[in-house]
């Protein structure tokens, strides 16, 4: 029986294409492979009796193609404050381990990611300005990455998520009560 979670979080992705993100038009990457990092800040979210609220994380992507072409390489990196069951809650929900297949994006990043590697716990900075569409990720001792919605960042675009918008990933493999507010906010 899997179990029932839910995440309610803001998010900041960066990856390497032009701006607008050709993945999610059904187009080839930029520049012929695909990286990426997102960023998450949870608002409010459990794992079964798990609390995550005020959690962080961090999943890092890597394709030699598009992403749909698969053998990519994947890093998810969990707050460094997170208990030794929060870690593993999150590491499930963000490797797709307790959702129906294809139900979620990190379901769909894990299968097109038979390279994972062991994840890190580290203190993660995460600043999201939802108002401005701005935002900096930073993980000590990793790279950083920031996020602007308009091309021309120092002189390269940004995307994949730039907006930072608010994101809210219920998940339940019984069928969902109607709430507008899930329809209104589909599940990055």
């Amino acid at each position: 029986m899997a179990t029932e979670w839910s995440v309610r979080a803001v998010h900041l992705g960066n990856c390497n294409c032009a701006y607008g993100c050709p993945c999610k038009f059904n187009a080839l990457p930029t520049n012929g492979n695909c990286r990426s990092a997102i960023a998450y800040e949870i608002k409010e979210g459990y794992f079964g009796s798990i609390h995550l609220d005020g959690l962080r994380a961090v999943l890092i992507t890597s394709w030699p193609g598009a992403i749909h072409e698969g053998n990519g390489t994947m890093q998810v990196i969990i707050d460094e404050r997170a208990d030794e069951s929060q870690r593993d809650a999150l590491l499930k929900i963000l490797t797709g381990a307790e959702t129906d297949d294809a139900a979620t994006i990190w379901w769909v990043f894990s299968a097109m990611c038979p390279n994972k590697l062991e994840p890190l716990f580290l203190p993660i900075q995460v600043d999201i300005d939802v108002e401005a569409r701005r935002g900096h990720i930073r993980v000590p001792d990793r790279d950083g990455r920031r996020a602007d919605p308009k091309p021309g960042d120092r002189g390269r675009a940004s995307c994949a998520y730039p907006d930072a918008r608010r994101c809210r990933v219920p998940h339940r493999r019984r069928r969902q009560r109607d709430d507008p507010d899930d329809r209104a906010n589909p599940a990055a």
